[in-house]
């Protein structure tokens, strides 16, 4: 029962590709409501199928007034590396199939994943939400914050793999991310 915002940056688009898409998320349980583009064919195309082409980048009054069990219900999906400068901020989770350059931000009211190497700065947790974890192929953010709790990488030495930070006890921790066994 997630929502999805899909951010396809530059990428064209067209009828048959986004409702077979849309088809495929929704047989997954994941409901399509939104298409950001910077290519007019393909907002057009998300217009046309009757999704939304704009969102707010911050809610602070549904932020604060929305159960903390809410943020968990909306995902964005950022299919393109994160350049210096650049800003995300959104009131749910954050998934960035791309990397996380230094210079560049996240903000997220929920949890944040990279596929890819985080080297810039993000926030989980935004709205207070201690339970939010960010995940990364890499994880060498310049700084990391959940909920109130901050941290910088230290300098890394050794194999690099995929890791996993979260709140235990009040400390940030990072640990390898694995599947359960």
């Amino acid at each position: 029962g997630a929502r999805l915002a899909l951010d396809v940056g530059s990428q064209v688009l067209h009828v048959a590709e986004l409702a077979a898409l849309r088809e495929l998320l929704s047989e997954r349980g994941i409901f399509l409501w939104a298409v950001l583009s910077e290519s007019s064919v393909s907002e057009q195309t998300a217009q046309n199928l009757g999704l939304a082409t704009r969102i707010s980048k911050t809610r602070p009054e549904a932020a604060r007034s929305a159960p903390q069990a809410g943020a968990g219900e909306t995902a964005l999906w950022l299919a393109h590396t994160l350049r210096s400068g650049a800003r995300v901020e959104f009131p749910g989770h954050v998934v960035v199939m791309g990397d996380v350059n230094p210079g560049a931000e996240i903000v997220a009211g929920g949890s944040i994943v990279v596929w890819g190497r985080l080297r810039g700065v993000v926030h989980a947790g935004a709205q207070g939400e201690a339970g939010a974890v960010v995940c990364a192929l890499e994880l060498s953010p310049t700084q990391l914050r959940i909920a109130g709790e901050i941290a910088v990488s230290p300098k890394r030495k050794g194999k690099i793999q995929p890791e996993i930070a979260r709140l235990q006890d009040g400390v940030l921790v990072a640990e390898p991310w694995q599947t359960k066994e």
